[in-house]
């Protein structure tokens, strides 16, 4: 990625990411659509309540994760496979731990973070069937991601797409298997998408070890070496963060949705399910800026840099608008497939529209969060980036304290739109701030190098 036009070669290695994403949305989307019609709009309601929940577990294995590999595409950009072997080792030793520290967390705060959500009696047993299996399952999360984002690292966004869609199949087949068959409810569904995601990371794994020889380690790879441990961490624990504080933000918004009952939660479900679908090419996009600057940053080209971020903001803008008109037009069709015949789906739709009205008009500034804020980590200003979390944070909180406090639904799911729009225009002027680092810290190597002796 450190050579030719930018831009086809951003299209080329976003297709695949898509691809793979929409995919996975499909099987969490399969997830819903089979307990909403097989067990009922309360079992709906109740994956819904643990929505956000999910999205903090899956934020920081994928955050922290992410973050561990960008080491690697920084090696792999420079041509040190030496480094690039032990920055892979070393992530997998981190990956163990980083397992640990959250199958602990989840599962000791679990009950506590329902309560404090609000989260509806009569959908709370079935809301933490579900998510307590999802917590169990946390080493197969852990683990895909990192794969994943290892060969995304080194420029490969194509086989991961292949095992993630194995694995979208298989979770279909699980989902009915244990849902319909045995009747497992919401536990069932949580259960086919551990072992499918299980089996994603196995195939990753067996994958990268037999074919990629440019990163597979040694027995002295994954020995702890300070100076890429620290590096890693350095990077990973404030991406990790960053989701963190972004999930933490939409807890609490999702605190304030519960406030108005099962039906408002099982509208806003149907409707943040519609909307995640038609969102990941903004996510593909920000992932394939990680890899590319990474790569970009690792080979010393920040202006190659600043010419991919342009592009992919192009994209980015062409992509927001279509994907707004196509979740307004079909998010009616889309609704019905969450429910059986015999449900009123007119009762949940007035909720599902104002949350959908209200997101589409700021998917701009959403696109300038992920492309911006993946590709200042990417050059390694993890902590910078995390600021951006911060302002959604803040932002999520302001709105949705108002909500409770005035008791408006319209306010409560206006909070993701509002921390968009304030993280959006913030992430715009930390990147021109980091551009600007990047090119005196090149000019300045540039300067001492001349002035050595020959």
């Amino acid at each position: 990625m450190t050579q030719g036009n930018p831009l086809p070669q951003i299209l080329k290695f976003t297709l695949p990411l898509f691809l793979g994403n929409v995919f996975q949305q499909f099987y969490n989307m399969v997830d819903s659509v089979i307990v909403g019609k097989y067990v009922g709009p309360d079992a709906l309601g109740a994956v819904g309540a643990t929505g956000t929940v999910f999205f903090l577990i899956i934020g920081l294995a994928n955050g922290m994760t992410t973050g561990y590999t960008v080491l690697t595409s920084q090696k792999y950009g420079a041509n040190n496979l030496e480094g690039a072997k032990k920055s892979f080792g070393n992530g997998i030793v981190l990956s163990i731990f980083t397992i640990i520290a959250l199958t602990f967390l989840s599962v000791v705060f679990m009950h506590p973070i329902l309560k404090v959500m609000n989260t509806p009696d009569n959908i709370y047993a079935d809301a933490y069937s579900y998510i307590i299996t999802i917590a169990w399952g946390i080493v197969a999360l852990v683990f895909y991601n990192f794969f994943a984002a290892t060969m995304r690292a080194i420029g490969d966004s194509r086989t991961p797409l292949f095992f993630l869609i194995f694995s979208a199949l298989l979770n279909i087949v699980l989902d009915l298997v244990f849902i319909v068959k045995f009747n497992l409810g919401t536990m069932g569904a949580a259960l086919a998408t551990d072992l499918s995601q299980g089996a994603s990371a196995v195939l990753c794994c067996i994958y990268i070890f037999a074919k990629v020889d440019a990163i597979r380690p040694k027995p002295e790879h994954f020995r702890p070496k300070k100076s890429y441990i620290g590096k890693q961490l350095w990077m990973g624990i404030p991406m990790g963060l960053q989701f963190g504080i972004t999930a933490s933000g939409t807890m609490v918004m999702q605190a304030a949705i519960n406030m108005f009952g099962s039906v408002a939660v099982t509208g806003f479900t149907a409707a943040s399910k519609v909307q995640n679908l038609m969102t990941q090419g903004m996510l593909s996009l920000g992932q394939t800026m990680a890899a590319y600057s990474g790569q970009n940053y690792g080979y010393g080209s920040i202006d190659r840099v600043d010419k991919g971020t342009k592009d992919a903001m192009k994209i980015a803008v062409v992509y927001s608008i279509t994907s707004a008109v196509l979740c307004v037009l079909l998010l009616p069709l889309l609704m019905g497939l969450f429910f059986d015949a015999n449900t009123d789906i007119g009762t949940y739709m007035p909720y599902a529209r104002i949350y959908v009205y209200e997101s589409v008009i700021c998917y701009v500034p959403l696109s300038m969060i992920f492309v911006y804020r993946n590709t200042m980590q990417g050059c390694g200003y993890s902590m910078t980036a995390m600021m951006l979390g911060v302002m959604e944070l803040v932002a999520r909180l302001i709105t949705a304290f108002l909500s409770m406090a005035v008791h408006s639904y319209p306010l409560a799911a206006g909070a993701d739109p509002m921390a968009w729009i304030t993280a959006g225009v913030v992430a715009y002027f930390l990147y021109k701030k980091v551009l600007r680092k990047l090119r005196e810290k090149m000019s300045s190597n540039e300067n001492n190098s001349e002035g050595q002796p020959a």
